[in-house]
């Protein structure tokens, strides 16, 4: 059963103990784009104030922010498994769709040093958290690979 940044933790139990999926911790990263955004908007404005109000974020959001899950700490460059535990990828990077959702994780395997890579767009609906790891249920490094690569747009 997935956790809610609010929901109070157990005694003796950490957030990671609890099994949660994908797509409801980079749901929760959303906001934190949109909060890291308007504070740098903000500046050189000044700096946040407790009781005060800055454009998009307020005291109660960055509350949330500072519980929630950090992209470059939490997920990017994480290795992703199979439910086998083999090695199938990493993620190398998120994609937050116009919609301000986090979609999609784009997970490269294969390579050497950057060489040879091959990057494809993965729905995070698809992924599963088990205890830290990240785990695409029945891909293969091939499967991958025969997926078709990601783009970024120009």
């Amino acid at each position: 059963m997935p956790l809610s940044a609010g929901d109070p933790i157990p005694a003796g139990k950490h957030r990671h103990d609890k099994e949660m999926d994908v797509k409801s911790m980079l749901k929760k990263l959303a906001p934190v784009a949109l909060a890291l955004a308007a504070a740098g908007a903000v500046g050189a404005a000044g700096a946040q104030v407790a009781g005060s109000t800055t454009v998009g974020v307020s005291v109660e959001e960055l509350r949330t922010v500072a519980v929630g899950w950090s992209a470059k700490k939490n997920i990017l460059g994480k290795t992703v498994y199979n439910e086998a535990k083999e090695k199938v990828g990493t993620v190398d990077d998120i994609i937050v769709t116009p919609d301000s959702s986090v979609s999609y994780a784009i997970v490269g395997a294969g390579g050497f040093v950057g060489l040879g890579r091959h990057n494809v767009a993965v729905p995070v609906r698809q992924f599963r958290l088990q205890g830290q790891d990240f785990v695409l249920p029945g891909a293969t490094k091939d499967a991958i690979k025969a997926l078709p690569e990601f783009q970024y747009s120009k």
